[in-house]
């Protein structure tokens, strides 16, 4: 019996590929390591192929910003189930010739995030939106190439949308925001910080049509006033943050409504204002609790 047990031995490779190293050990490895098992021998290489055609989530960021354009090409050439993508880290040279065909083929996607992906056009949007109909959450942050059709085609056809961060989508104007809450009523967190061409038009529609948000980043909205803050009081009682710095506009008459609530609100309280200014100009502050 000794003997039996001395001369028993399991290869890494002979447990099972699709019952238990993919879906219960590579799992749990990082990225980066699952690359290098290629480099191990050929059949570590078909069972990182395996891996990849069935693994639910790619973050390009964990391989950094040094992720070259073929080898994402092949990564998931052969995959149809992600539900998770995240592409930030390829902005650099990431177009609608790589990213098509992976939207093509992966109509389960919940999750997309393309900020600061600035080489792509309208067509992904548009692809997205045609292809992912169960997506939830998208970032779009930085991408000028989003314009009113491709953000309504979205709306039209992603009827689940929880999360969008529209940030710097400067081409947006209250006419297309305004669709997409009408469309898109489930939304929990939505950023229109730094474009100055959405205005209190379509912050008091979002307020109307999405009763459930939590999370609305305004920064630098310079046409946003205080009146539409207070349809968002009126309206979203689920809101837990609000950001309106650069808001000019802005002022405690609507945000202390808000702030009695306990939001999370990105501009101090004007005596707390008031106190660190006056110890920038002065060089000292009076003997309070600046963090009260």
């Amino acid at each position: 019996m000794a003997k039996d047990k001395k001369n028993c031995s399991i290869n890494f490779l002979d447990l099972p590929w699709e019952d238990v190293l993919v879906p219960h050990i590579l799992v749990h490895v990082p990225l980066r390591g699952i690359l290098s098992l290629q480099r191990v021998s050929k059949s570590f290489q078909s069972l990182v192929q395996l891996y990849l055609s069935n693994c639910h989530c790619f973050d390009s960021t964990e391989l950094g910003s040094q992720l070259p354009r073929s080898t994402f090409c092949s990564l998931l050439k052969d995959n149809t189930v992600l539900q998770k993508l995240d592409l930030q880290s390829c902005s650099n040279w990431l177009t609608d010739k790589e990213l098509l065909p992976i939207i093509g083929q992966n109509h389960h996607l919940l999750q997309i995030n393309l900020n600061n992906c600035v080489h792509l056009s309208r067509q992904s949007l548009v692809a997205i939106s045609l292809s992912c109909p169960h997506l939830k959450n998208i970032g779009l942050g930085h991408c000028e190439w989003v314009d009113c059709l491709s953000l309504r085609s979205l709306a039209d056809h992603c009827k689940q949308l929880e999360v969008i961060d529209l940030t710097a989508c400067r081409h947006l104007k209250d006419e297309a925001i305004c669709f997409l809450v009408q469309k898109s009523s489930r939304l929990k967190s939505l950023s229109l910080a730094v474009n100055a061409n959405i205005s209190d038009v379509a912050i008091e529609e979002t307020a109307k049509n999405c009763r459930d948000l939590e999370h609305l980043d305004l920064t630098g909205c310079l046409r946003v006033k205080n009146e539409s803050i207070r349809t968002l009081a009126e309206y979203c009682h689920k809101v837990k943050s609000l950001k309106v710095k650069h808001c000019h506009n802005v002022t405690e008459s609507s945000l202390g409504i808000l702030r009695k609530r306990d939001v999370a609100l990105d501009i101090e309280p004007p005596l707390q204002r008031a106190l660190v200014l006056l110890q920038d100009v002065v060089g000292f502050a009076p003997f309070i609790n600046l963090q009260i």
